[in-house]
């Protein structure tokens, strides 16, 4: 169980995440279940979204896990009819699959900072770039072409995307990773406006920086010390700490909620304990 932050009813309501196998959308998960929605938790992984549905479901709660490669059409078509057939037709979908990939980033911070035998901007593979655009946006794209028809058909409906602070400034040693986050931004803006006569709101929020498994090594030393590039970060964020995952829900679950948030569309919203307003000085 989780402290909901806010007091929101989505009992009845089919709710879509993809990514759900990974620490923020698991949380997502969670939250919208102890709401009362029916959610649809899908992961390339299978077993951690297997779990996350038995726990939820042990606790009362309504989770079913789904295996779904975000990047294959007909994968998605297929889960879309299991889910329809067990939970009904989706009401929110939350598009949280997404990543960087070590082909995908430098060694070196900066071109005059390259070191021989490290991987600098030439030498980037760009099969490695491609492939972080494609799971960065078409990730977001192909479940928004599955799963918003279930919403066009009901007039109504709600997407929200996973944006990133890289989509406001680039960051240092991961530049598809940044430009494929500025794009899921634009993308935001583009559907809002696409569906806005059908009843369907399309909005984003854009995490600060986050702990987790996948980058601890990169902000904290074997010894629980901050790594430079983690100094760097804190000292650029006035509140002087990371952001916590638990910290999102509250304004997911806002963005969601069609009474609290019917008139909010093609708003990304930032959630960094204030990196993006910061300049540095």
């Amino acid at each position: 169980m989780i402290n909901l932050p806010l007091n929101v009813d989505y009992t009845g309501k089919v709710v879509v995440i993809t990514g759900a196998g990974g620490l923020i959308c698991g949380a997502m998960a969670r939250a919208f279940a102890q709401s009362g929605a029916k959610v649809a938790a899908l992961d390339l992984n299978l077993d951690a979204v297997k779990r996350l549905s038995q726990e939820l479901c042990d606790e009362g709660f309504v989770c079913k896990g789904y295996e779904a490669n975000v990047l294959d059409p007909q994968a998605l078509e297929d889960v879309h009819k299991q889910i329809i057939n067990d939970l009904g037709k989706c009401d929110i979908l939350v598009n949280g699959a997404g990543g960087n990939n070590p082909r995908a980033t430098t060694d070196n911070e900066y071109q005059h900072e390259a070191i021989e035998g490290k991987k600098s901007f030439f030498d980037l593979d760009p099969s490695g770039v491609d492939f972080v655009f494609k799971l960065n946006f078409q990730g977001t794209l192909l479940p928004t072409q599955t799963f918003a028809k279930d919403m066009v058909e009901k007039q109504k409906g709600c997407i929200l995307n996973i944006s990133s602070m890289n989509a406001y400034t680039p960051l240092t040693k991961i530049p598809a990773y940044s430009a494929a986050k500025a794009g899921i931004s634009n993308f935001t803006q583009w559907l809002a406006t696409h569906f806005a006569g059908t009843g369907i709101r399309c909005n984003a929020i854009a995490p600060g920086f986050l702990v987790s498994a996948q980058n601890r090594s990169l902000l904290f030393n074997e010894d629980g010390t901050p790594t430079a590039r983690s100094a760097k970060i804190l000292k650029g964020t006035p509140m002087d700490r990371y952001v916590d995952a638990g910290e999102l829900l509250g304004a997911t679950l806002f963005l969601c909620d069609d009474r609290s948030a019917s008139a909010i569309t093609g708003v990304v919203l930032p959630i960094d304990c204030g990196f993006s307003a910061y300049s540095g000085v």
